[in-house]
């Protein structure tokens, strides 16, 4: 059996390994080694932040494009000039990687999600184009299969400088001295700061596409 940590990067690769079922095992391995931080990050980024919480970057100002909903064609653009658009069509996300990955898969290839507005803004948006239809802002697949591949990007770029430490433990342990060598790495911002800047250059995947059955239906198993 591979060493945790190596499983873990191996897996982090994968195209086919969906992040939702990868990120239980990061959080084992940051008890594991009893690198706290982490785990509370791993576990917040999984399950999602709560309402008012103060935002990771990478998670603020996601960019869309404001819909409104028509009777006859459903959602269509709305009426909006460029400073509407860049007043109003951006939005943070503090759903976790498991709505996230919900998302990507029930989502085809340049589609996006429709994200409600608030009553509250939903009513300053309407008296600003003077439209009293329904409105929401459509986010693409490809930005939160961007927002997935950063935060996966940042748990391989841990479990590497775990490797390169050679704190790679065995049959699910680790030693005292694994854990003191690798206490420093007790620090999820280092990594996600990093992931901003190197996530397009690292050997991670995006979300699969899925198929139509799989959309409507969901994932066998």
């Amino acid at each position: 059996m591979a060493a945790p940590v190596n499983h873990l990067e191996e897996r982090l690769r994968d195209a086919d390994d969906p992040f939702t079922e990868i990120m239980p095992a990061a959080i084992t391995l940051a008890m594991m080694l009893r690198h706290r931080t982490m785990a509370a990050w791993l576990r917040t980024e999984f399950a999602g932040y709560g309402e008012g919480v103060q935002l990771p970057p990478y998670r603020l100002d996601i960019p869309g494009h404001i819909v409104a909903k028509s009777p006859q064609y459903g959602w269509i653009p709305a009426p909006v000039d460029e400073t509407q658009q860049r007043e109003f069509a951006h939005l943070d996300i503090n759903s976790g990687v498991k709505e996230l990955e919900k998302i990507c898969l029930s989502c085809k290839k340049g589609s996006g999600n429709q994200v409600a507005f608030s009553p509250e803004q939903l009513a300053l948006v309407q008296s600003q184009i003077n439209l009293k239809a329904q409105l929401a802002i459509t986010v693409s697949r490809e930005h939160y299969c961007r927002l997935l591949r950063m935060i996966r990007s940042a748990v391989y770029l841990w479990t590497m400088d775990l490797i390169e430490l050679d704190a790679c433990g065995e049959h699910n342990s680790f030693t005292e001295a694994e854990r003191a060598q690798a206490a420093h790495l007790d620090d999820p911002e280092r990594f996600w700061r990093r992931a901003m800047d190197e996530e397009d250059k690292l050997p991670i995947p995006d979300v699969r596409a899925a198929g139509f059955f799989e959309r409507v239906f969901g994932r066998a198993g």
